[in-house]
């Protein structure tokens, strides 16, 4: 009994989980202002009761039972083994601390939605230090639970496997690897021809509709919103996109749809048989983000992709100007491969993105280690910017430490994952242009199903068959390691 007794409690807690997800995607697009509070209450009760599920002695039972049984196939086995995963992380945290935790990050999210607009650093300082001392003490039981250093033991929530000692030696060849290259570039670069705007929000809309479609995303199970920040939730049945627009410039928000429907297609491609169960899930957000930088920074700002997509984008925004030079190919290339030390992380180009995410590793590590108080991130955030970026952020902390929600949502550990993705998604490319040749000849017509159905076979529809290193190697025929990265940016930047 103890297996099949075990996968449908998994079934029902995924059931749950798809709850959370829809929950957590009303609240960013949505919910009104004065649902907060009662927000907060209900998302706090539905993860308590998750895992009192999950550490209950029943599903204790059944995992025990499951673990000595020798009928299991892969796949089951798998599941097994990810279910005893995430008990053993469940059962290092009280459902008190659960509930509060949920609770408290639900609150500061909140607070910071309406404090960012103003720069108001004082109406977040409060909540965000108690989300903080809540998660180092999770931090410090997941460690505990699992021999992890406190810092790695998140990581591991994110991206099972990865760990400071894995991560350290990659940021360090890059931060060693980018500022020359970013020097060369800004003064080889040629400048755009200027588009000429205003992009009304509701064409900005229909064209990254068409895009999303012509892609791969299925709108019958999928749908594309508004929020404060880009992101994609939902379940795989029902996948949630959303994205923020400017009518002065439409390539951020355009840009933001492409790498969210990554994500997206990731979800979409989980493989059907066992979704709602741990095994069907996706194989870390580093892998998660390896799929939506591919899309976005490997394809979408293609010379190949803007071939294809360049009179789509002329036809919808281009009005009287559409046959010009500034909506060709060449020169939407030109705008979409720019590289400039900017502020904001979620509009970096991706030369300068990993050293936003390197900084904000290094905070990471300072505020779980208590190097770093947060009443002090302004100031400190305006001295990392200035040496890692050569920016000042000064007060306008809205684009400074105010920018990213993920401190105010809880989300201690998350940032690594995009670079480590970034990183994998070159892998991931090279092996699929080197398997399949047709298909940066398929992009260039429009055509993705070759594309789509290597990264279906060799990425999406393996769940957490195997853990994430093997799936990398498997695809790759290495480990993670910035060679193909580095080789993509010299060639797009340099060479091209």
């Amino acid at each position: 009994m103890g297996y099949a007794a075990l996968e449908a409690r998994y079934r029902e807690l995924g059931d749950l989980g798809h709850v959370s997800a829809m929950l957590n995607w009303d609240e960013a697009v949505m919910m009104p202002v004065g649902g907060g509070e009662a927000r907060a209450q209900a998302m706090a009760t539905l993860s308590a009761l998750i895992h009192r599920e999950v550490v209950s002695a029943d599903t204790g039972a059944w995992l025990s039972q499951a673990q000595a049984q020798d009928d299991l196939d892969a796949w089951q086995a798998a599941n097994v083994r990810e279910i005893a995963r995430e008990r053993t992380r469940a059962m290092a945290l009280s459902e008190s601390l659960v509930r509060e935790r949920t609770s408290v990050a639900a609150r500061c999210e909140q607070i910071w939605r309406s404090a960012r607009p103003t720069s108001d650093w004082a109406a977040v300082v409060a909540p965000l230090a108690k989300l903080l001392d809540l998660t180092r003490e999770t931090a410090q039981r997941l460690g505990d639970a699992t021999a992890m250093a406190p810092y790695d033991a998140l990581l591991d929530m994110y991206q099972p496997g990865i760990s400071c000692a894995q991560i350290d030696p990659v940021f360090a060849d890059l931060r060693e690897f980018l500022p020359p290259l970013i020097e060369t570039v800004l003064v080889r670069r040629a400048a755009p021809l200027p588009l000429p705007g205003p992009f009304p929000r509701a064409q900005q809309e229909a064209l990254g509709r068409e895009l999303m479609s012509r892609i791969g995303f299925d709108f019958a199970h999928g749908r594309l919103d508004v929020s404060h920040h880009p992101f994609c939730g939902g379940a795989p049945e029902d996948t949630r996109i959303t994205t923020r627009y400017d009518e002065a410039e439409f390539l951020p928000s355009l840009m933001a749809v492409l790498h969210e429907t990554g994500h997206a297609l990731y979800e979409q491609g989980l493989p059907k048989a066992w979704r709602n169960l741990p095994v069907g899930e996706a194989a870390g957000m580093a892998v998660h983000e390896s799929q939506s930088l591919l899309m976005e920074m490997q394809v979408c700002r293609s010379r190949e992709f803007l071939q294809f997509a360049a009179p789509i984008i002329a036809a919808h925004l281009g009005g009287a100007h559409a046959n010009e030079a500034a909506w060709q190919a060449d020169n939407l290339y030109l705008g979409s491969t720019q590289v400039r030390r900017g502020l904001i992380r979620v509009d970096a180009d991706e030369v300068t993105y990993p050293l936003h995410v390197i900084l904000r590793y290094e905070f990471e590590q300072a505020l779980l280690g208590g190097e770093l108080q947060v009443v002090d991130i302004p100031d400190a955030w305006d001295q990392k910017m200035r040496a890692t970026l050569g920016r000042a952020t000064g007060s306008n902390h809205r684009d400074g430490c105010m920018q990213d929600v993920h401190w105010f949502a809880g989300l201690f550990g998350y940032f690594p994952c995009y670079t480590l993705g970034a990183v994998m998604a070159a892998q991931f490319f090279a092996a699929a242009q080197q398997k399949h040749g047709a298909i940066v000849a398929g992009v260039s017509r429009g055509d993705f199903a070759p594309l789509l159905n290597w990264l279906r076979e060799n990425v999406h529809g393996r769940g957490r068959l195997v853990a994430p290193e093997q799936l990398l190697i498997d695809a790759t025929g290495a480990t993670l390691g910035t060679a193909a990265f580095k080789a993509h940016l010299t060639q797009r930047y340099l060479n091209a």
